[in-house]
């Protein structure tokens, strides 16, 4: 351990003799072993958000949005033509639902909303929000818990009750002094009885702009039944309907008003890969019931992030290709330039050798000097590495995050690299006949 202990001594002196060629000859390294924590950062981050966006819609879910007729799809082009009437579609209501629930012996869950944007006044304190009629299968697609309360009863759901679960936002503005559960709040026109408070539920606003989902903590849910019972029905057409629809001259017609009793649909089926044949099925059985109009949106979001996650391990294989070059390079270095001392130190080495050193102790010496350099190395290039993460995260919209193990790694690349390519240059100063070394000027 003392001779050991001293090589290591002596290459720890050679290193600090020569700082600036000890840096430039680290420089491969450090930018190889920054580029590698950046790439693992904007890896783990890309999955990190990957992953709580596929919390965010859960797994094995369908995604039917409500929209207008296609233009010129099979007539539903929105014009009133003198020769031909457009065909006219029900909209999304909730005989798909009984038809996707009964038809598909794939599904397993179908949960439909009813979007109301409504005026919330409760104590004196208002505000404008989403109601949102649902059944209690919305919280289990979502992984929405309740903090306080229950989930909607049968009676709930069959007779349009005028019941209520709110997200936590709702509670802290207008209950954050008492408990709401049997409390009233109004939505709209319509008093609701409290029964339930959602769990905060965090996401970050970009996931959520991305899915094109709601912040639920900023909601009010209410049965299915009630929100077309209470608030509005728009299957449901009537003479105020239809009249404004016209101009003063009753010639011009205006835009297609939203028909759709339901505004989205979301399908969970029992196997992954039921969910491409199942959305297949799902939009020929709605193009079918809806008279051959397209007036709906079918989205498979669970295999769009899978193809997102795809291109983002592609790119993280170039940015590991492009790393491994720079430490591959950095290694090279290191080698160079420690053949490059072993010729200038010829004669320490003779020195050495006449005074009792072995083979092995000039071999741990340089070796020592290589990995040394190589440490300084790796831990410069985790600062820059750390550093580049963070400035991509904050200046190009990109989620990074660096992990303990991904340090770790770098540092040990670092070390093995300076092992590596430091044998050579060692084994080449070990086997120099020291008589010669010591006539060397």
């Amino acid at each position: 351990m003392q001779r050991v202990l001293f090589n290591f001594i002596l290459a720890l002196e050679g290193v600090f003799a020569n700082k600036l060629r000890a840096f430039l000859t680290a420089l491969g390294i450090i930018f190889g072993v920054g580029a590698v924590i950046a790439m693992l950062a904007i890896g783990t981050g890309a999955k990190q958000a990957i992953l709580q966006q596929m919390e965010l819609i859960g797994s094995n879910n369908i995604v039917i949005k409500a929209a207008e007729p296609a233009q010129g799809a099979d007539g539903a082009d929105g014009q009133l033509g003198e020769e031909k009437l457009p065909e006219w579609s029900p909209g999304l209501t909730m005989k798909d639902v009984h038809s996707i629930q009964t038809i598909l012996p794939s599904v397993q869950q179908v949960s439909p909303e009813i979007v109301l944007s409504v005026q919330i006044i409760q104590s004196g304190k208002t505000q404008r929000a989403k109601c949102i009629g649902v059944y209690n299968s919305f919280f289990q697609l979502n992984n929405l818990s309740l903090e306080s309360g229950h989930l909607f009863h049968q009676r709930h759901l069959d007779a349009g009750r005028p019941v209520c679960i709110i997200g936590k936002n709702i509670q802290n503005k207008f209950f954050s002094e008492k408990s709401p559960l049997g409390q009233k709040i109004k939505c709209g026109k319509t008093w609701l009885t409290i029964i339930g408070v959602l769990e905060k539920k965090i996401a970050k606003q970009e996931n959520l702009k991305k899915l094109g989902i709601r912040d639920y903590n900023d909601d009010v849910y209410i049965p299915v039944s009630t929100a077309l019972l209470r608030f509005k029905n728009r299957s449901i057409i009537t003479k105020e309907d239809i009249k404004s629809q016209f101009d003063d001259d009753e010639e011009a017609v205006q835009s297609l008003p939203n028909y759709h009793q339901l505004d989205r649909l979301v399908v969970r089926v029992r196997q992954s890969d039921e969910l491409l044949p199942s959305s297949a099925l799902i939009g020929q059985m709605l193009k079918r019931r809806h008279r051959g109009i397209v007036d709906y949106e079918i989205n498979v979001p669970e295999k769009e992030l899978e193809a997102q996650q795809e291109t983002q391990d592609t790119f993280n294989k170039v940015l590991a290709f492009i790393a491994g070059i720079s430490l591959l390079v950095g290694g090279i270095g290191i080698m160079n330039i420690m053949l490059a001392s072993v010729l200038e130190r010829t004669k320490e080495i003779g020195v050495r050798r006449s005074l009792g050193a072995k083979k092995q102790d000039i071999i741990l010496q340089f070796l020592f000097e290589a990995v040394f350099i190589s440490l300084i190395g790796g831990l410069i290039g985790v600062i820059l590495g750390v550093g580049a993460a963070q400035f991509i995260a904050s200046n190009y919209d990109i989620p990074t995050v660096v992990s303990g193990w991904s340090v770790a790694l770098s540092f040990i690349v670092a070390s093995a690299v300076g092992l590596i390519f430091g044998i050579f240059p060692a084994r080449n100063a070990a086997q120099m006949d020291p008589i010669k070394a010591l006539r060397t000027d």
